[in-house]
């Protein structure tokens, strides 16, 4: 087979007269990190790993090689990698939410106020400093209550305080200044490098109205991890992971402490410095736990109601970045949702990860993060075994395809006498086994799923 080359370009990836959907029967990976991802590439049958400068099929790569490479380099048909382009366009903290406000406008002009509704679904959110005077406007019409600043582009709960008095964001804002001395006039940035080796960049934050109500169990704050995997935007095509978990802090909530992280923070980097961290407990419920508990606790009709209005989350922020999103054919990703319940059973968007962390913190995590970056691999389906109509493979079950989808037979994807229902099982049993065996039958003896 003859390797295609083109001039003009980095390089090249993928065999010439290869066809998009063929079956094949070795695919070439490359693989940026050397956690799960790794574990459960090199263990695909059929699949080979290539070192440094070698030719690959597959890139499970990171975002410093995508900004770098990506518009340089020639991959054919059936080449893939894990992100699109301008990713960020979702996942950084100030442009999911010039996004949503901006397809909020344009709901509400299409379709009225109530269905614009629909995407009230997210804290009111002030970019940091440009839009520094309306933050103070909305922030002296609200005396007393909680705000939380957030670094837009970092991760791990690196850079988040929360504030009451406007002192400490005028203050923040000094500091910010004087670091910025060496920056264009007017600019409150300082300079950092993030955690994909990225080149120095100017930094602004997000001031946001603190979830004061969050839900609470044992007297814990909480926040659930989602995961949602997109092949295409243009259609939109998204897949909804019937896995996930919650994340608890170590220590009891309550607002009379803003500046202990350990009670405000669920992310796991943060809790596993606390000096009672116990490595063994952890602090992660399963999703399919946490379903149980608030059905035992409210009830299953709320309980449907609540997850109804968490696919509602998923598919408008998607649909928010629909038209912005570069959907290229060789690009999927795989989405981790940060959701927080409030008292009255109201999910928040807080955050969407382009990279959620694929690095264990206990045994139970690990075979979660395996399962659903197997199943990530059959829906790529490199080897060209499905045919595309699939609503459900492993433990994804197909949520939108240019529409909704629907949960019962057939390719029913409008609502007939109200009856409509999504298919969307997140928290229900993950049968995967039993379903792969049956979807890939004539192979499921030589592969393990």
């Amino acid at each position: 087979l003859v390797l295609l080359q083109n001039a003009g370009h980095k390089g090249s990836y993928g065999y010439h007269k290869l066809k998009e959907r063929e079956p094949r029967a070795c695919i070439r990976f490359k693989c940026a990190l050397t956690n799960t991802i790794l574990d459960i590439l090199r263990r695909r049958p059929g699949w080979v790993e290539v070192k440094e400068e070698g030719e690959w099929d597959f890139y499970w790569c990171d975002i410093s090689w995508l900004r770098e490479n990506f518009d340089h380099t020639y991959m054919d048909e059936h080449v893939r990698i894990c992100h699109f382009r301008n990713h960020y366009e979702l996942t950084r903290k100030n442009y999911i939410v010039k996004n949503l406000k901006r397809f909020r406008k344009q709901i509400e002009r299409e379709a009225g106020k109530l269905e614009a509704t629909k995407c009230d679904f997210f804290p009111k959110t002030f970019e940091m400093p440009s839009e520094y005077h309306l933050f103070v406007e909305e922030f002296r019409k609200n005396p007393g209550i909680t705000w939380i600043m957030k670094p837009v582009a970092r991760s791990q709960g690196r850079g988040i305080f929360l504030f009451r008095k406007l002192k400490d964001v005028i203050d923040w804002r000094k500091v910010k200044h004087v670091l910025s001395l060496l920056t264009p006039p007017n600019f409150f940035f300082f300079f950092w490098e993030d955690d994909q080796k990225d080149e120095t960049q100017v930094e602004n934050y997000v001031a946001q109205c603190y979830i004061e109500n969050p839900y609470l169990i044992g007297g814990r704050k909480f926040d659930l991890r989602v995961y949602v995997l997109v092949m295409s935007y243009i259609p939109l095509k998204a897949w909804l992971y019937r896995d996930g978990f919650a994340r608890f802090s170590n220590t009891r909530f309550t607002l009379s402490s803003i500046d202990d992280h350990y009670v405000h923070l669920t992310n796991v980097a943060v809790q596993k410095t606390a000096p009672d961290y116990d490595p063994e407990k952890g602090c992660k419920w399963m999703i399919q736990r946490f379903r149980q508990y608030l059905t035992a606790k409210h009830g299953a009709e709320a309980v449907e109601t609540l997850f109804a209005e968490m696919d509602n989350i998923f598919i408008k922020s998607l649909q928010s970045v629909q038209k912005v999103i570069i959907s290229d054919k060789h690009c999927f990703e795989l989405y981790g949702y940060d959701i927080l319940i409030d008292q009255d059973l109201k999910p928040w968007l807080l955050e969407v990860n382009a990279s959620p962390s694929l690095t264990a913190s206990s045994q139970e995590d690990y075979e979660l993060k395996c399962r659903l970056l197997k199943d990530t691999l059959h829906i790529v389906d490199m080897e060209g075994r499905l045919t595309g109509k699939e609503k459900r493979i492993g433990g994804f079950d197909l949520m939108w395809s240019d529409g909704p989808v629907s949960r019962a037979e057939g390719n029913v994807d409008t609502p007939v006498n109200g009856s409509f229902m999504a298919n969307t099982h997140l928290g229900y049993n993950n049968d995967r086994k039993k379903q792969l065996k049956q979807l890939f039958r004539p192979l499921h003896t030589q592969q393990k799923v």
